[in-house]
């Protein structure tokens, strides 16, 4: 299924595309790289997301992994995330790591709104949600979400399979069928965490 989505942009150039700007180890050796700052502001209320970055080789750059001339096969896996923002869920937007006019894919990418985060190198190695979350440009650390920030009430979460995890959740190793669940909000603020995802057949 995500083969024939790519297919609109990143697929149909692949063999025209080397790794020769981004290294032929296919990953830089920091595990968790964020950047400052991120988007300018919390999702609106109306959309509740923040969207796809406009320069999408800039933020995988910033989050120290390569562009890709085609998706990578030796690792080829996939997690969900959710996000919730004072309750209401945030959506995880489509084309996150891919860059259509360059015709270039980071390893770690989205090709939809579902919240399934595709992994997918030409080597092996660990990905974080950090990573993942720069490439978004909403860097996460343990007391900020892009440019939320905890304290006056205000708690960060993050849960895999419906368990909290304690320390940086930048350095977080994504893995095969996780559901990766970030809280923001105040603790008064009840949300339903997902303990699963109904995976498609074929991911």
């Amino acid at each position: 299924m995500q083969k024939r989505r790519i297919a609109i942009g990143v697929a149909v150039l692949a063999g025209a595309v080397t790794l020769a700007a981004c290294g032929s180890d296919g990953k830089k050796a920091d595990a968790s790289a964020t950047t400052p700052g991120g988007s300018d502001s919390k999702p609106a209320a109306s959309s509740l997301s923040w969207p796809a970055p406009a320069d999408a080789s800039a933020q995988v750059k910033a989050a120290g992994l390569p562009m890709l001339g085609q998706e990578g096969q030796v690792l080829h896996i996939h997690s969900h995330l959710d996000v919730f923002v004072d309750g209401k869920q945030v959506t995880v937007p489509a084309e996150i790591g891919i860059d259509l006019v360059k015709q270039q894919i980071s390893p770690l990418h989205t090709h939809d709104t579902s919240g399934v985060v595709h992994i997918e190198s030409p080597v092996k190695a660990d990905f974080t949600l950090g990573e993942f979350m720069t490439e978004w440009n909403v860097p996460i650390t343990k007391d900020s979400l892009g440019t939320l920030k905890t304290g006056g009430g205000k708690e960060l979460h993050v849960y895999i399979n419906g368990k909290e995890q304690a320390g940086d959740p930048a350095a977080l190793k994504l893995a095969a069928h996780d559901e990766i669940a970030i809280v923001y909000g105040s603790s008064s603020t009840k949300v339903q965490v997902p303990t699963s995802y109904n995976w498609p057949q074929g991911l």
